[in-house]
């Protein structure tokens, strides 16, 4: 076998570390409260759910959207249903069911952080695996602390991970502002192709400086919004904001070719959530 230079020793150590990241075993916890990304950025851990305590999820950490909310949507999301939302094995686990409740045809959960924790800036990272099937429509998103004040999209929204189940190898990332946001068809985004979504964990990630969000899946990186300096209606993200994750059933995008009953029950799995903040 060649020997390996100093610098391709190097790259293989950092190859093998990146892989690493991506498929450590579900229910790891952190063996440090720092890491370093691609472009060497290092990060201090700030928040974290490792979801070690088997039952509802941690009640300090999380509230729940109640009720059927936005886009159409066909559920309802219940709040501390086991049905829908429990921890086992080191997991988070939202389960959309089709049954009759409140009125609904299907039940599923939405968590959020609302006030129970919010960042501005920093790299939010969630590894999961995704259900599957025609109309589902699973999502790892931000809002602004502000939207009862201010309303949507003036608050701003981050979508860390949005997927749709009648194209399931496609992971989308978009953002939605005052100037840019799909009412007005002018949001900005972008897709990419990752393999197995719905039976292998992956990492969906974004780091929010300053200037620009970068947005990533197993530290590919496949889409920036930069700051443009114009103001907050393109800008609003030097702002507070909370984290949701959520498993809507139908909607105006999620149930554009329909729902298929036959898929249920579904299970958005999350293995983790990290926070961190840049260390200068």
């Amino acid at each position: 076998m060649q020997r390996l230079t100093a610098l391709g020793f190097f790259i293989f150590l950092s190859c093998v570390w990146v892989g690493w990241r991506a498929a450590e075993p579900a229910g790891s916890t952190p063996t440090s409260d720092r890491i370093t990304t691609g472009h060497g950025q290092v990060w201090r851990l700030i928040w974290a759910d490792e979801f070690a305590s088997p039952g509802l999820p941690s009640s300090e950490k999380w509230d729940y959207e109640v009720g059927a909310i936005r886009n159409k949507e066909q559920q309802y999301y219940t709040r501390a249903r086991r049905q829908n939302v429990q921890v086992a094995n080191g997991l988070l686990i939202i389960e959309s069911r089709k049954e009759a409740y409140q009125g609904y045809q299907y039940t599923s959960a939405s968590l959020m952080t609302k006030g129970k924790a919010s960042w501005t800036y920093g790299r939010i990272e969630v590894r999961a695996k995704l259900p599957t099937g025609r109309g589902l429509w699973p999502a790892i998103w931000l809002l602004g602390v502000n939207i009862d004040e201010i309303g949507w999209p003036a608050c701003g929204e981050i979508d860390i991970m949005e997927h749709v189940g009648f194209d399931p190898y496609t992971i989308h990332a978009h953002i939605h502002t005052q100037a840019y946001n799909h009412v007005l068809r002018t949001h900005k985004g972008a897709s990419i192709t990752v393999p197995a979504p719905s039976t292998t964990f992956h990492l969906y990630a974004i780091e929010w400086f300053k200037d620009r969000i970068d947005f990533f899946v197993d530290d590919t990186k496949y889409f920036s919004f930069t700051n443009e300096g114009t103001g907050w209606e393109v800008w609003p993200f030097d702002k507070p904001h909370y984290l949701l994750i959520n498993t809507a059933i139908g909607g105006s995008w999620g149930g554009l070719y329909g729902i298929d009953d036959a898929v249920f029950p579904q299970s958005l799995s999350i293995d983790y959530v990290r926070v961190y903040e840049a260390v200068p």
